[in-house]
């Protein structure tokens, strides 16, 4: 009896018992489920003796704001197939200043889809068979952060990853009444009008490399507090303590001020100096910089002018924040400290007279 039961529920027949039906799974035909599917000591399933890899390509990719950027990702089985299969193909972002991941596009096929701000700026490169690259254009300051690249075949789900960094320059920035006057949210607004971003863990060591030395805590993207000393001295945790970025931790975001770290990465335009027929007031220098075809320079972009341009000046002039810098790539005497670096006079009353910093896009 047991045996013709086992029988009939292999067949895929209907067993009738009293009040009930049972209908047996049915078997198709000459399959084998471990013939379909195959495994290794490393968990790795693949298909009929098949494997499916990704590769990144590189870990990192640096690129400067505005520009188009290929973050590379290839796919490809071991063995070789003798003609391609329809794979989906999704790739996500974790912003470097911390959160969720999120998705950017997802392809199936030659149909695909991007989602939110990678909207329309974030398509496939598929130049050859594998190819499963993200193009972005049009490159934003918050763009940076680790990329996921994952390729879906039936069962198979194989994925790598790949950071990107932009290049650029770090900088402290304080409130015009001084330091600790700025709370996160604040923090944010003030780096976002001086045409940056504010600066990432990443973005802030790679300066203290560098050379940056800076003894007031400011607000980093991730909303901790943190300095760079490359120099110790007694009022930036004393001389015992070693180079490094020192870090208050975490802060409420709210509550607490501080001053920012702020990042400003390439320059889509031309910073100058002008110096009209006589110095100016803040209010003169905007006037100037219009009659000039331009508009008073903001500390991010002087700062990128600096970095990429190699702008040297001696001479002080207004920004559009109502601060006064100069920036010196080249120290020399009477041109402020042995370093490189953009000086600053703070924020002088506005009826003070100096020159002005103009900045011109590169439409106009």
């Amino acid at each position: 009896m047991i045996s013709c039961l086992q029988t009939l529920l292999l067949m895929g027949a209907q067993l009738v018992l009293p009040g009930r039906v049972l209908t047996a799974p049915t078997i198709p035909v000459n399959f084998l489920y471990h013939d379909f599917l195959s495994g290794n000591a490393n968990k790795e399933i693949h298909f009929s003796g098949v494997k499916l890899r990704v590769d990144p390509a590189q870990a990192t990719v640096f690129a400067v704001r505005g520009d188009n950027v290929t973050l590379p990702c290839r796919f490809l089985y071991e063995p070789e197939l003798s003609s391609p299969r329809e794979v989906r193909i999704k790739w996500s972002w974790l912003p470097a200043a911390g959160g969720h991941e999120t998705d950017v596009l997802v392809a199936i096929g030659s149909r695909s889809r991007s989602f939110g701000d990678f909207r329309g700026r974030a398509q496939l490169s598929r130049d050859f068979p594998g190819d499963a690259a993200l193009l972005m254009t049009r490159l934003q300051s918050n763009d940076t952060g680790r990329y996921r690249c994952e390729v879906v075949d039936g069962l198979e789900d194989k994925s790598a990853s790949i950071d990107l960094e932009l290049r650029g320059v770090v900088f402290p920035y304080q409130h015009p009444r001084g330091r600790y006057h700025l709370s996160f949210p604040g923090a944010q607004q003030v780096c976002e009008e001086q045409d940056s971003s504010q600066a990432t863990f990443t973005q802030l060591l790679q300066s203290w490399k560098e050379g940056l030395n800076w003894c007031n805590a400011g607000w980093l993207a991730d909303g901790t507090v943190q300095y760079p000393i490359t120099r110790p001295r007694v009022p930036c945790g004393g001389h015992d303590l070693a180079p490094g970025v020192r870090s208050y931790g975490k802060r409420h975001l709210n509550l607490h001020r501080y001053d920012v770290f702020c990042f400003s990465s390439s320059l889509r335009g031309r910073v100058y100096y002008l110096q009209p027929s006589r110095k100016v007031n803040l209010t003169e220098a905007q006037q100037a910089c219009q009659e000039n075809g331009a508009e008073i320079a903001k500390v991010g972009q002087l700062y990128a002018a600096w970095k990429f341009s190699g702008l040297d000046h001696c001479e002080a002039g207004w920004l559009a924040d109502g601060s006064v810098r100069y920036p010196i790539t080249r120290p020399r005497r009477n041109c402020g400290p042995s370093e490189p670096g953009v000086r600053s006079f703070g924020f002088p009353p506005p009826q003070d007279k100096h020159g002005v910093y103009c900045y011109k896009s590169e439409d106009e």
